[in-house]
């Protein structure tokens, strides 16, 4: 199909796919399907109609799902403040994440150990942990209409399960590929620090140098440059998703970094500027690369992959122990044994983008020629969506109802309001009175 088009065809396809999708965006905000959704069922039915997945696409769709997942860690960063008053919420969210990270893994690994004695403990971790990771890719468009603070954790909770996944993960593939297995956490580590020291000084040196660049194009330039960082990073095994991280968070906090002996850094209105600017354009090309990465993602789905008892079993058990896992972290670190409480971020856990691209990460010699692996795979993230979408929908729908009295309540007790019928009751027996 896609080889009979010449250039206006691709032009027609692109601009109505941007189209499409910004229509999407519009009304998921009003019914709360969250927008992935609806981009992955486009994609399924171009599936239908193009006749089946194009291999050749399969590059763009690994390389999509990296730079977008760089645009949606940045955009993250750049909405996050670093307050006092945030400590708790910061510190709170990192330890959810990563407990509830570690412990959905394993538990997950145990049980894929004993329905497929292929894999060790250790083996199966490389396909439990990507199953593990928060979407951050699905949820922070998604939650716009929740409460500040409620947002606020999930936002911070699925860029660090992003980042932890991501770091957790290496590790593991480092320790099953090493032959000097006593040496990887110590080199992990090793890693993760060297990356920290570098992230925080590249920080430093780009929010100085971009502030004193002229041009219309420099904020291209650096997205560019941020990409050329995490490629060199990547090539030499570095967790490098942490230099984008701290970037974002260095240049939305210059006024918390740049204090004392590094004041005189920053120009506050060119960087407030930059900023701004920044800001829009990352969110953009986010929304675009997003876009066709999910759509290329529903195209290449297989749903005879789901017809399988065993990938149905395996799934909905891995499913249960995700939100089992889930729901007993949040009520601990919640300090609370009501379920309401911690309502609707227990069903915020998608798996997506993050899940995909370490999936694909995991050598074939491990993965092997298991046919049941992708329908797992699908099985787990469609279904970790559409729970999702559920508890948005009907958090939407009772925060509506909520509104809604409030709104009738304050009527009620308005003392200018009046009763029509009662005030016409009482004019006409005036009227007769004064007869």
């Amino acid at each position: 199909m896609f080889d009979s088009l010449d250039t206006n065809g691709y032009i027609l396809i692109f601009a109505s796919t941007i189209i499409v999708s910004y229509f999407f965006n519009s009304y998921s905000k009003k019914s709360g399907i969250p927008a992935v959704l609806l981009l992955i069922g486009l994609g399924v039915v171009v599936n239908l109609v193009a006749g089946g997945w194009n291999e050749s696409f399969t590059e763009l769709l690994k390389l999509l799902g990296t730079v977008g997942l760089i645009l949606i860690v940045l955009e993250a960063a750049l909405d996050l403040k670093l307050l006092k008053e945030k400590f708790g919420v910061i510190l709170k969210s990192l330890a959810v994440s990563i407990v509830a990270l570690v412990a959905t893994s394993y538990t997950a690994a145990g049980f894929i150990s004993l329905v497929m004695p292929d894999f060790s403990l250790t083996t199966a971790l490389l396909l439990t942990i990507p199953l593990s990771i928060l979407s951050s890719a699905i949820i922070l468009p998604s939650i716009e209409d929740l409460k500040e603070n409620k947002k606020e954790f999930l936002i911070y909770e699925s860029t660090f399960s992003d980042i932890v996944g991501i770091i957790f993960f290496y590790g593991v593939l480092g320790y099953v590929g090493s032959e000097d297995t006593g040496n990887v956490l110590p080199e992990t580590f090793k890693g993760l620090l060297l990356t920290v020291v570098f992230s925080v000084v590249i920080s430093y040196i780009l929010v100085y140098i971009f502030q004193h660049l002229k041009g219309h194009a420099k904020l291209f330039l650096l997205i560019s440059v941020l990409l050329f960082l995490y490629a060199v990073g990547k090539i030499n095994h570095y967790p490098v998703l942490l230099i984008i991280l701290i970037f974002g968070l260095i240049l939305n906090n210059y006024k918390l970094f740049f204090t004392g002996v590094f004041e005189g850094l920053v120009i506050p209105e060119r960087v407030e500027r930059i900023l701004s600017d920044f800001r829009l354009v990352t969110v953009e090309s986010a929304f675009v690369v997003r876009t066709f990465f999910f759509i290329l993602f529903g195209w290449s789905i297989v749903f005879s992959d789901l017809l399988s008892f065993k990938v149905i079993g395996i799934g909905i058990v891995l499913i249960i122990i995700i939100y089992l896992i889930r729901a007993l972290v949040l009520l601990v670190f919640g300090r609370t044994f009501s379920l309401e409480k911690i309502t609707p971020e227990v069903f915020v856990a998608p798996r997506g983008l993050i899940t995909i691209l370490l999936f694909y990460k995991i050598p074939d010699s491990i993965k092997g020629d298991n046919p049941n692996l992708d329908g797992i795979l699908l099985f787990v993230i469609l279904f970790s969506c559409l729970i999702m979408s559920w508890s948005l929908i009907k958090q939407k729908k009772k925060d509506a109802l909520a509104e809604e009295e409030l709104i009738t309540s304050n009527d009620e007790n308005d003392p200018n309001n009046f009763n029509l019928e009662t005030n016409i009751e009482h004019s006409g027996e005036d009227v007769v009175d004064e007869a």
